[in-house]
C-alpha cells in the first residue's frame, strides 16, 4: 500500500474514532426532526472548516430529510402501499427554498469534493462527502422530482464513490449504506431495466443489501439511525412486522423527539396485538 493511502485509511479511522463533532450534534437533531436546529449546527461547523466537502453533505442531507417529512414521504404507508406511492407523487410539490438551499448544498460538496479528489484521488473525506450528495440527490429525483429512472444514474455515481471508499478502507461502515441500498434497489428492478444498468461490485441481491444495512445498523457512525429506518420499511414491506418494530423501537428509543417513529411503531405495535399501555 502506498504511503498516501496509508495515510488516508488512518485519517479515517481517526474521523471515526473522534469525539462527537459538530456533525453528531446536527444529526441528533435532525434524527430527530428539528431541522431548523440541525441547520444552525452545520452552519456553524462549516464556518470554521469551509472547504470541508463534508459537512455541505450533511446540509443537503438535512434539507432532504425536511422535505420527505413535509411531504410525508417517510410514512410507512408510502414504501409499503405501492398505490400510495402513485397517488402521493400526483401531489407532491417541492418547497422551492428548500430545493434551492438543497441544491446549493450539493453544489458546494462537488466543487470542494472534486478539487480534493484531483490532487488526491484517495481523499477518503471527499469520497465520503461525493457518496452522500450523490445519495440524496437520488432520492430528491426519485421521491421529489418524480424522475425515478432518471435518478438510477446518480445512484451508480453515489455507489461508485462508496465502493472506491470501501476499497480503501473496508472498515468505513458507513460506506456500506449506500452499497447496501444498491443491491436492495438493483434487486427490486424488473430484470429487463437491470439489464441494461450495470452498478460497481453489485449483484443486485436483495439478501446481500439487508445484510449490509445490518452491518451499518451495527458499526455505523452518522448513518446507523438510517440504516434502521431503512430496515424498518423493508421488513414491512417483506411482511416481517415482529423485524420493523425491532428498529422502531431502538430508533423511538434513540430519538424521543421523533413523532414519526413512535406513530410507526404504534401502528407496527397494533399489528401485532401489543397495547401500548
Amino acid at each position: 500500500m502506498r504511503i498516501q493511502a496509508l495515510a488516508a485509511v488512518l485519517c479515517v479511522s481517526a474521523l471515526r474514532a473522534a469525539e462527537p463533532d459538530g456533525i453528531d450534534v446536527a444529526l441528533q437533531r435532525m434524527y430527530n426532526q428539528d431541522y431548523v436546529a440541525a441547520h444552525e449546527v452545520l452552519d456553524r461547523y462549516i464556518a470554521t472548516r469551509p472547504q470541508d466537502p463534508v459537512p455541505y453533505a450533511f446540509r443537503a442531507s438535512a434539507c432532504l430529510f425536511y422535505e420527505l417529512d413535509r411531504l410525508g414521504i417517510l410514512e410507512s404507508e408510502f414504501f409499503t402501499d405501492d398505490k400510495q406511492i402513485v397517488e402521493k407523487k400526483k401531489k407532491l410539490d417541492p418547497d422551492p427554498v428548500n430545493r434551492e438551499k438543497f441544491v446549493r448544498a450539493v453544489h458546494d460538496v462537488e466543487t470542494r469534493a472534486d478539487a480534493t479528489l484531483k490532487i488526491n484521488p484517495d481523499d477518503p473525506q471527499a469520497l465520503f462527502a461525493m457518496c452522500i450528495a450523490q445519495g440524496v440527490a437520488t432520492d430528491y429525483m426519485a421521491f421529489v422530482e418524480k424522475k425515478q429512472f432518471s435518478s438510477l444514474s446518480v445512484a451508480k455515481r453515489s455507489n461508485g464513490y462508496a465502493q472506491r471508499l470501501l476499497r480503501l478502507d473496508p472498515k468505513f461502515y458507513d460506506a456500506y449504506l449506500t452499497a447496501g441500498i444498491s443491491e436492495y434497489m438493483l434487486g427490486s428492478i424488473p430484470f429487463f431495466i437491470r439489464w441494461f444498468i450495470h452498478f460497481d461490485n453489485v449483484d443486485g441481491s436483495k439478501e446481500r443489501g439487508v445484510d449490509r444495512l445490518r452491518l451499518v445498523a451495527r458499526e455505523g457512525h452518522y448513518f446507523k439511525p438510517f440504516a434502521k429506518i431503512t430496515l424498518s420499511i423493508i421488513a414491512l414491506r417483506e411482511k416481517r412486522p415482529q423485524e420493523a418494530q425491532q428498529w422502531l423501537t431502538e430508533l423511538a428509543r434513540d430519538y424521543p423527539e421523533n413523532r414519526l417513529f413512535r406513530t410507526e411503531l404504534a401502528k407496527v405495535n397494533a399489528k401485532l396485538g401489543i397495547n401500548a399501555n
